[in-house]
């Protein structure tokens, strides 16, 4: 008997059965291709963290922001990363696997009033040591995250910026050298509170010369992500700061 393939019933059962069909091959290729995923996410991480502490292979121009290499990085992340921590309660504990904790569920934990952890790297390089502190906050659209590096005497020796969804060319520059060069040598410290470094419109220092000012330049039009950067710097510095008292150079 020939199927009537102009009836509505057959059409609905047909989108039906290419649903399932397709739902079964991506969750196929979904599950196979899971341990590559895993690996990826590790490999960028790595490299944000290194990238913070000055480990990359940018070159002289000030517009280009060249990580690591893939093939590279895993190898190079335990050359440079001495140790890891975890912070739970007041306290510090090494954990080789620190780097694999999700800020955004630790932080989300914390706002609960749930127990939660706080990852914490110390490398190496140039004889010079880096306290390097993951960040997650919010932007115009949706998360931001990153990585800012510290010496023993609070001052920025690096920072890594990332978004998930800021505007193209706005908000999205974040992730631009330009960018986040200007956050470093800044002091986090005004006096001896834990003040952060401030994305601000109209700082009277374009250049970036002032490294006491606890600011750098806001990106034009790109208002509230820069206040999304601001209060990320200043709430990780918050969560950090009983651990950063105990190594600071006073």
């Amino acid at each position: 008997m020939a199927i009537d393939t102009e009836k509505n019933s057959y059409t609905v059962i047909f989108a039906a059965v290419m649903v399932v069909v397709v739902g079964a091959i991506l969750a196929f290729l979904a599950s196979g291709l899971r341990p590559n995923i895993e690996e990826n996410k590790r490999f960028e991480k790595q490299q944000n963290i290194l990238y913070a502490m000055g480990v990359h292979e940018n070159g002289d121009d000030a517009g280009s922001v060249n990580f690591i290499p893939t093939d590279k990085v895993e190898s190079e992340f335990t050359n440079y990363i001495t140790e890891q921590l975890v912070i739970q309660d007041g306290k510090a504990k090494p954990d080789s696997e620190a780097f694999l904790i999700d800020m955004k569920k630790q932080l989300a934990a914390k706002k609960k009033g749930e127990p939660f952890k706080l990852p914490l790297f110390i490398g190496e390089k140039d004889s010079k040591k880096f306290y390097i502190l993951p960040m997650y906050g919010k932007g115009l659209w949706d998360a931001i995250w990153g990585f800012v590096a510290l010496n023993d005497k609070m001052i920025v020796q690096g920072v890594y910026f990332d978004h998930k969804g800021e505007t193209p060319g706005l908000g999205a520059n974040i992730k631009m050298r330009y960018f986040m060069d200007d956050f470093i040598g800044e002091t986090i410290l005004k006096g001896s509170q834990y003040a952060g470094v401030k994305v601000a419109k109209g700082n009277n220092d374009p250049l970036n010369k002032d490294k006491e000012d606890n600011e750098v330049d806001a990106l034009a039009g790109a208002t509230i992500t820069g206040n999304g950067v601001s209060a990320m710097v200043k709430e990780t510095l918050d969560l950090y700061k009983d651990y950063l008292e105990t190594i600071r150079v006073k």
